[in-house]
C-alpha cells in the first residue's frame, strides 16, 4: 500500500479554537495508509504537543528557534518532510509557505484551513497574492467561506469540525467533582465563560453584563477561565464594579473543556468568531449557550432550542439573554436541546471527512 505522507502546519499550538480542532481530529484513529505530521512555531504550554505525541502523531517543534529564523526553518522542515499534502491552519505560515511549496518537485497539494473571518490587517494583506498557490480551501463554517478571509480563493469547500463528544459526557456526569476542584458552591447558578482574552472576545461586555445579571439573580457565579494581555484591564473592571465574589478569574486552565461541561451555561459574547470549539463542547456536554450571533456560532445555536442568540455589542441584550437562560423551564428545554444535537459535533465524522479529502485528492493527483 502506497503511504500518502500529510504535513498540518499552525503557527501556535496552545488551547485556541483552530489548534484544539486540529488535535481533537489528529486524536481519532485514521485511515490506514495515512501518515501525519503537525509542524508548529510556538506554544506556551506542552499541553497539546504532548496529545498528539501520545496519539502517535509526529511533531515537529520549532519553538527553540530564533524567532527571526523561524519562517526560514518552517520552510526547510517540510522540505525534508517532502510530504504529499500540506494543509495550513494559520495565514502567515501560509503566505511563507505557499511560493516554496509551488517550486517543490514533486509538487505536494496545498490545502489552506481557514479557521476565521477576520484576521490581522497584515496578514489579510499578505495572504490574499499568494492564496492563488492553494488547490484548496476549507472554511470551518459558512460564514467563513464568503467572508474577507476567504477572498481570492480559487476552490472552496465548508466543514463545520467537531469534538470528542464521548469525553464532554463523562465530564458533565462528573460535573460535581469538577466543580468541587474550582471551590464551586453547590447552590450557585455556573455561567462559564473560556476565551483567551483578547479584543475580539469582549470580555468587558461580558462584566458590564454580568453586573446587570446579578442584580437580579445573585445566586449566578461567572466562572471566567483564559489569559491574555487584556486580563490586568478586565481585574480592574472586576474590582471596580464590586463583582470579585460573584465573577471569578481563574486565568490558563488545563483541560477547560472539563470546565465547559460542569456549567450550567456556556457564554460567549463575541465581536467575531469562525467555529468557536467551546460552543461545541457545550453542546457535547448538553450545557446550554448564550452567546452573540456571529461567525459560525448560528450554524451551531438554534435559538430558544439549544441555547440563546443576542445581537453582538449590546450588554443589555446578552444579559437579558443569559436571566432568560437561567429561568427554570427554560434552562430544562434549551438543555435537552443541546443533548439532542451532541452528534453534530462529533469529531470522528469531521476526521473521516479530512482522511478521505486527503486520499481522494493524491489518489487524483497521481493519476493526472
Amino acid at each position: 500500500m502506497t503511504t500518502t505522507r500529510i504535513c498540518e502546519v499552525i503557527k501556535t499550538l496552545d488551547a485556541g479554537g483552530a489548534e484544539v480542532l486540529l488535535v481533537e481530529r489528529l486524536r481519532r484513529e485514521r485511515r490506514a495508509g495515512l501518515e501525519y505530521t503537525v509542524v508548529f512555531m510556538q506554544a506556551a504550554t506542552d499541553e497539546l504537543c504532548d496529545t498528539l505525541r501520545s496519539a502517535g502523531v509526529r511533531v515537529v517543534d520549532l519553538r527553540d528557534c530564533p524567532r527571526w529564523l523561524r519562517y526560514a526553518r518552517l520552510i526547510a522542515a517540510v522540505r525534508r518532510l517532502a510530504p504529499d499534502v500540506i494543509n495550513v491552519h494559520s495565514p502567515s505560515p501560509a503566505t511563507a509557505l505557499r511560493p516554496f511549496v509551488h517550486l517543490m518537485r514533486p509538487r505536494p497539494l496545498l490545502i489552506s484551513t481557514v479557521h476565521q473571518e477576520y484576521y490581522g490587517s497584515l496578514a489579510m494583506l499578505l495572504n490574499r497574492p499568494t492564496r492563488r498557490f492553494d488547490d484548496l480551501m476549507v472554511a470551518v463554517s459558512p460564514q467563513v467561506a464568503t467572508s474577507r478571509s476567504a477572498r481570492g480563493a480559487r476552490r472552496i469547500r465548508t466543514r463545520i469540525h467537531g469534538i470528542d463528544v464521548g469525553r464532554q459526557r463523562y465530564w458533565a456526569d462528573h460535573a460535581d467533582v469538577v466543580r468541587k476542584e474550582f471551590g464551586i458552591p453547590e447552590d450557585a447558578f455556573v455561567l462559564a465563560f473560556v476565551a483567551n482574552m483578547k479584543p475580539a472576545k469582549n470580555h468587558l461586555l461580558l462584566i458590564d453584563a454580568a453586573s446587570r445579571v446579578l442584580a437580579r439573580r445573585p445566586d449566578a457565579l461567572f466562572v471566567l477561565a483564559g489569559d491574555g494581555p487584556l486580563r490586568p484591564k478586565v481585574m480592574a473592571e472586576i474590582g471596580r464594579r464590586g463583582l470579585t465574589d460573584r465573577v471569578r478569574l481563574l486565568g490558563r486552565v488545563p483541560h477547560a473543556n472539563r470546565l465547559v461541561a460542569a456549567a450550567d451555561a456556556l457564554l460567549l459574547c463575541s465581536d467575531s468568531e469562525g467555529m468557536p470549539v467551546v460552543v461545541m463542547e457545550a453542546i457535547a456536554a448538553g450545557v446550554p449557550v448564550v452567546s452573540t450571533a456571529v461567525g459560525g456560532v448560528p450554524e451551531l445555536v438554534e435559538d430558544n432550542r439549544n441555547g440563546i442568540l443576542t445581537r453582538p455589542g449590546s450588554p443589555e441584550a446578552f444579559a437579558e439573554g443569559v436571566l432568560r437562560a437561567m429561568r427554570p423551564e427554560v434552562h430544562r428545554v434549551l438543555a435537552a436541546g443541546a443533548r439532542a444535537d451532541a452528534a453534530k459535533v462529533d469529531v470522528s465524522e469531521t476526521a473521516d471527512w479530512f482522511d478521505e479529502l486527503y486520499a481522494t485528492m493524491t489518489a487524483e493527483a497521481r493519476r493526472g
